[in-house]
């Protein structure tokens, strides 16, 4: 098995996830916080989205998902065209709402469409390619690969366990 099938099987959980996570959900559910601080089931999945998005992108040279289908305007957002939900204060993460999973799973499954392709591409070279020389070591792209995959699935985590925790206060 190569590793980018590895990859491409990681990023498959994630899509699966994202939909486990949201599904059935209605517009005050994806937005609820179990405290003013934290974060909705909707921003969740936007930031990893986003975050899978970014840096798919640059890292293979490709334009934003986000920018390039439109899916900023359709989230609406009033947040600035680049922001992925880094650094994001409890007044922004309010400002990540949706009508229906159905914008998120969307956003979600045109990205992974992207990134997919991307990965089908990939040869063992590739892996070692340096994209970002601001770290110490630089990041290489499989290391990159890998970041965005283990966010994605933490975030996807911290959205199912929210998720639990409306349920359960529901029945």
């Amino acid at each position: 098995m190569h590793a980018k099938d590895i990859l491409i099987d990681g990023y498959g959980r994630v899509r699966e996830e994202v939909h486990a996570a949201v599904g059935g959900l209605g517009p005050d559910e994806l937005a609820a916080r179990p405290t003013p601080e934290a974060n909705s089931i909707a921003w969740l999945v936007w930031h990893l989205t986003r975050v899978q998005d970014d840096h798919i992108a640059d890292a293979f040279g490709l334009e934003q998902v986000w920018l390039a289908d439109g899916w900023e305007k359709r989230f609406g957002l009033g947040l600035p065209r680049g922001a992925t939900g880094f650094g994001h204060t409890p007044a922004q993460v309010a400002k990540v709402r949706v009508d229906s999973p159905d914008l998120l799973t969307g956003y979600h499954d045109a990205v992974h469409a992207q990134t997919l392709a991307a990965l089908r591409t990939l040869t063992a070279k590739d892996l070692e390619r340096v994209v970002d020389e601001n770290w110490d070591p630089p990041v290489t792209l499989g290391v990159r690969l890998v970041s965005v995959l283990s966010d994605d699935l933490q975030h996807v985590g911290q959205a199912a366990y929210a998720r639990g925790l409306l349920q359960s206060t529901a029945s």
